[in-house]
């Protein structure tokens, strides 16, 4: 799924955006918490989870 799609539907269905990222996990779960807050909560965190997810991939991970 292409990454623009990941943040239109983070923004529009927070929850949604954050499954098709991470899968079921505590990203998941504090993403529900937060849109059952509000709208807004939840498409803050899906997209800046999202976006940190794809930094995340970037990186090679060696020291």
């Amino acid at each position: 799924m292409s990454k623009l799609m990941r943040y239109v539907l983070g923004i529009v269905l927070p929850p949604v955006g954050v499954f098709l990222t991470y899968g079921v996990g505590v990203q998941l779960l504090v993403s529900v918490g937060l849109t059952l807050l509000g709208w807004l909560p939840g498409s803050i965190h899906a997209v800046w989870a999202i976006s940190k997810f794809n930094d995340d991939a970037g990186q090679t991970g060696t020291v």
